[in-house]
């Protein structure tokens, strides 16, 4: 990934202090503003189609835009932030992407791509720290976004979009004082989470319970990458339906396309009659490898030949309790005797992920919990049938009996089950590697762009039409129309 370390004119240099510890307060904070409430500029009387957003704050605490997705804690919602960011860029919108800077060399300011800034704040020590650690550190991440945008001219944004129950309780603060709406995407759920726990996972705590409270009550708008997890805002979280629009996800349709599966082995080292089974995300419970391979066991007990020819793919790396255990799956692979069978690779950038998807003969999506399924949606677009638990988001991002096998529950032998249909009927095989193609063009980054920039107009008019109301006397917020109900 090519960047460009720049800074505007003017611009406070963010390695300077920042407020932080038990000392800091929200009162703080807001001392570095010359003013509150700015009015975004918007051409002339605000209508749905003139609320136009120009510039988007978008805000990243925990992870960096610029990491590579399947190591620490980068994964899908990284790849929506990069990908989102270019193509709004593409369309004429100015993305200004705030993350906590985690090494004391990175550069302050970072181009993406043209039209798409990263912004590194510091809070905390430069290091990674591990998400249980980063609520200590909303206050000087605060500062320092509110510091940033200080330096601009006012009304520089026209609306923020935050990501993560973190990043939400950042944006919840700026909104107001920039006099923006706030549109946020959660992502994940923590209460949904904590439904689904793997065996020795900790529940999310309560610190990120109430943050997701509050980040669901100050919100103008919520995005749900499904109808699933729309529910879940409004059923769990008491999230009022008309402020929750649902935008899929996407992938990027240019990259993942099928390709001849002999020359992507050829290319891995693998066998031309490999049986191989794709992994493909962070190494961590929640995620369920190892299932994998306890589903891959079973498999070579029926068939003990197919020992010679089966290949467990792991392409990630260790983040969240995983960490803890480095060695489990081989330890694991070890003792079910497949040791052999298993190959860890490193994560990999999307080009060459898109070769592993190629070459597969099926990717096993087992995760007790998945807001969307970007693998899922990837494997399918280069033409491999997926094997996912029928949970989340996969219930949409695979098209059971069509494109792939939703599994309930999370029984190795179910997983078996599924994966044996595959690998014995390759009629089977062909006809959900057909349908995976044609399901996944239906996918593509450019329709979740058309709808986030939908909510966006809809958050600035909406936005607008109050702040006119309260200049006449008249606002009610729960008269106001919303531009959009998607």
């Amino acid at each position: 990934m090519k960047v460009r370390v720049q800074r505007r004119r003017g611009e406070p240099d963010p390695g300077e202090h920042t407020p932080s510890g038990p000392g800091c307060s929200i009162s703080e904070v807001t001392t570095v503003q010359r003013r509150t409430g700015a009015t975004p500029a918007l051409p002339g009387p605000p209508s749905p189609e003139t609320a136009v957003p120009r510039r988007i704050a978008t805000i990243s605490l925990h992870t960096s835009p610029l990491d590579q997705p399947g190591t620490g804690d980068a994964g899908g919602m990284n790849v929506y932030v990069v990908e989102v960011a270019r193509r709004m860029a593409e369309r004429g919108l100015e993305i200004d992407i705030f993350t906590r800077a985690t090494c004391h060399d990175q550069p302050p300011v970072v181009e993406l791509s043209p039209g798409v800034t990263v912004r590194h704040v510091p809070a905390g020590p430069f290091e990674e720290l591990d998400k249980a650690d980063l609520p200590d550190q909303l206050c000087p991440f605060t500062f320092g976004v509110l510091r940033a945008e200080a330096a601009r001219a006012p009304g520089h944004y026209d609306l923020i979009h935050s990501h993560y129950w973190l990043s939400g309780r950042v944006g919840a603060v700026a909104a107001p004082r920039w006099g923006v709406p706030l549109v946020h995407s959660m992502h994940t759920l923590g209460k949904v989470k904590n439904a689904a726990l793997a065996t020795g996972e900790t529940p999310e705590p309560d610190v990120r319970l109430r943050g997701e409270a509050q980040v669901v009550a100050s919100a103008d708008r919520l995005v749900a990458n499904t109808a699933d997890e729309a529910g879940q805002l409004v059923d769990l979280y008491g999230a009022p339906q008309g402020r929750v629009a649902t935008v899929t996800p996407g992938v990027d349709l240019d990259v993942f396309t099928p390709g001849p599966r002999e020359g992507a082995r050829r290319r891995l080292g693998l066998a031309p009659d490999s049986v191989v089974l794709l992994f493909v995300g962070r190494v961590q419970p929640l995620k369920a490898p190892d299932l994998l391979l306890e589903a891959a066991a079973r498999l070579v007990e029926r068939d003990p030949s197919l020992r010679d020819r089966l290949v467990v793919a792991v392409v990630g790396g260790l983040s969240g309790s995983g960490l803890a255990h480095p060695s489990r799956l081989r330890s694991l692979a070890e003792r079910l005797g497949l040791s052999g069978v298993l190959r860890m690779e490193p994560p990999r950038p999307q080009p060459e992920l898109a070769h592993w998807y190629r070459a597969a003969t099926a990717t096993v999506v087992p995760s007790y919990s998945e807001s969307f399924g970007l693998v899922a949606v990837e494997s399918q677009a280069c033409g491999t049938p997926v094997v996912a638990s029928a949970v989340g988001g996969l219930t949409t991002a695979v098209a059971d009996g069509i494109s792939g096998t939703l599994v309930e529950g999370h029984d190795p032998e179910d997983f078996a089950r599924a994966l044996g249909r595959l690998v014995d009927e390759p009629g089977r095989r062909a006809r959900q590697s057909a349908a995976g193609v044609q399901h996944a063009a239906a996918f593509g980054w450019d329709g979740t762009v058309d709808g986030l920039l939908a909510v966006y107009r809809s958050a600035v008019y909406r936005s607008a039409v109050y702040r006119g109301a309260v200049r006449r006397g008249t606002a009610s917020v729960a008269e106001l129309p919303l531009a959009v109900n998607r």
